[in-house]
């Protein structure tokens, strides 16, 4: 390094390699950072995928169908008898005549 008056002058290799070296630590640092993104992002997707499927299985499995199943009709069992009281009348009329079918 060389002086000429107040200002410093710099030779143009020392610039160059400073450069060098600094572009080469943020390349390792962006590296390391790439790579822990990667391996989130793949444990992520992983874990996303087994418990898709852990989750199609259980829905899919003959339990689960039987489960459901008494559930409804249990439901169905109970809600029928209150609509068939409330839905049918006492009494009917005579039948309605169609038209005879030519």
């Amino acid at each position: 390094m060389t002086y000429k008056g107040a200002s410093a002058i710099i030779p143009t290799k020392v610039i160059i390699v400073t450069g060098t070296n600094a572009l080469t630590k943020a390349s390792l640092m962006f590296q390391k950072i790439a790579n822990i993104l990667s391996i989130a992002s793949f444990l992520l997707i992983t874990s996303t995928l087994g418990a898709s499927y852990m989750g199609y299985k259980y829905v899919t499995s003959e339990q689960v169908k039987a489960k459901l199943m008494n559930q409804i009709l249990g439901e169905v069992k109970g809600l029928l008898p209150n609509v068939l009281d409330k839905g049918l009348p006492k009494t009917t009329g005579i039948s309605i005549p169609t038209p005879p079918k030519k």
